[in-house]
């Protein structure tokens, strides 16, 4: 009985040591997330399971990076760039995360407004967009970040169900041992733009701004003064280590599950994570069918707050202006204020012919494409010392990053050589 209680305090203690890492990492498998995950498994099987073996270890040493930058300059990586870098590069950066991330924000309410549809059929797709829409704006503004913080740590748990979706059917494990450790590539458009897509979803730029800022926030709420140190450095890698292991593990079950049941059972084409939850149904059982949806919500619910968070951010620190989660509205108008807008930006692409799934590849190439600058931006912070002092990246941290740079670049290359090269 001892044994048990110690093992469990143990559990408790370590549970409540991790922070914006997981969040981060749950966030990273959003709505659009399983879309481009569950696109990849369906158009091309098992064929794209090796990038999330490949994905882990780099997108672990960039998030690194960026909490590492946060806690050393007590700064979100927007307001480093503006203190040390020239302005054209804050104002490039601003112009290309601004688009992205509010398509990213729609294609998330649409896809939870359509999941939310097909558990309750009687309820129109796009009132359940305007509800959770209303939800998330009433929870970020008037939480403050210790219950918002909790909040999505603990939504992470819903995250689980993507690890028993897929035992929900007969599997061969010779050929998904063979799949994810033999790389398959493929030099046509359509397999190199859902390899930039996935990089991008899952190495995604807006997660880096977050990462800095929220530890900014996690330190200051803590009432710790930000002397970083080995052990508090320690602390955060873990961190970060853990929710990217949870965000790789979800994105290697989801290209998994779509890559055996949808794949083998015909259906190659998935424009939406409805119709993913849907294709389930008939092939894999009622239980697979629900669990997927109720991850689709679980999931949107906790990645919106962290995507319109990670843009008024960039914004408030771009103009010097009052923000932070741990601030009431008062405090930060503009910051709130920012968020409030980036999420009804987010619900009218719905109203105005943007479809979901045109989001969804818009945003991940996009990502995909602009990831590249910033790795390269977030390298050269990391091994500046006038920044970073005795804090600066060690050897294999930078291999981590040049390598996630290299791949991100060829990757991006690569699509726009193949998409001119056709015209």
């Amino acid at each position: 009985m001892v044994k048990k209680k110690t093992f469990s305090s143990k559990l408790f203690s370590s549970w409540k040591k991790l922070g914006p890492g997981l969040v981060t990492g749950a966030s990273d498998d959003d709505p659009s997330g399983i879309a481009t995950y569950s696109q990849a498994g369906a158009a091309f099987g098992l064929a794209t399971l090796w990038t999330a073996i490949i994905a882990f270890p780099l997108m672990a040493a960039i998030q690194q990076m960026c909490a590492r930058i946060g806690l050393v300059t007590s700064q979100g990586l927007t307001g480093t760039l503006k203190k040390h870098y020239p302005r054209p590069i804050l104002y490039l950066m601003l112009l290309f995360s601004f688009p992205a991330i509010v398509m990213n924000i729609g294609a998330d309410i649409a896809g939870m407004g359509a999941v939310g549809n097909l558990l309750f059929p009687a309820i129109d797709a796009n009132y359940f967009s305007v509800l959770f829409t209303i939800i998330l704006l009433g929870l970020i503004i008037y939480l403050p970040y210790q219950k918002i913080a909790a909040v999505l740590k603990y939504l992470c748990i819903v995250m689980l169900v993507y690890f028993i979706v897929p035992f929900l059917y007969k599997q061969d494990f010779s050929e998904i041992l063979k799949a994810t450790f033999i790389p398959t590539i493929k030099f046509d458009i359509d397999f190199i733009a859902i390899i930039v897509g996935i990089l991008g979803t899952t190495i995604s730029p807006y997660l880096f701004f977050w990462q800095a800022s929220v530890e900014v926030e996690e330190m200051k709420n803590k009432r710790k003064h930000l002397i970083v140190n080995k052990k508090i450095i320690h602390e955060i890698n873990q961190d970060v280590d853990f929710g990217m292991t949870v965000s790789g593990f979800v994105m290697y079950f989801i290209i998994l599950t779509t890559g055996t049941v949808l794949f083998k059972g015909g259906i190659h084409q998935i424009d939406t994570v409805e119709q993913a939850a849907m294709a389930l149904k008939p092939l894999a059982g009622n239980l697979a069918y629900l669990l997927f949806a109720i991850g689709v919500i679980g999931t949107g619910l906790i990645a919106i707050p962290v995507l319109s968070g990670s843009i008024s951010y960039i914004i408030t620190e771009t103009f010097g202006w009052e923000q932070g989660l741990d601030k009431k509205f008062h405090e930060a108008k503009a910051f709130y204020i920012i968020i409030a807008i980036s999420l009804l930006l987010g619900l009218s692409l719905n109203y105005i012919g943007i479809t979901p799934i045109q989001s969804l590849i818009y945003t991940a190439i996009l990502y995909g494409l602009t990831a590249p600058v910033l790795i390269a931006i977030i390298l050269h912070i990391s091994n500046n010392k006038k920044i970073m002092g005795d804090n600066v990246n060690g050897r294999l941290t930078n291999m981590l990053g040049f390598t996630a740079f290299i791949i991100m670049t060829v990757a991006a290359v690569a699509l726009i050589y193949l998409q001119f090269s056709e015209k």
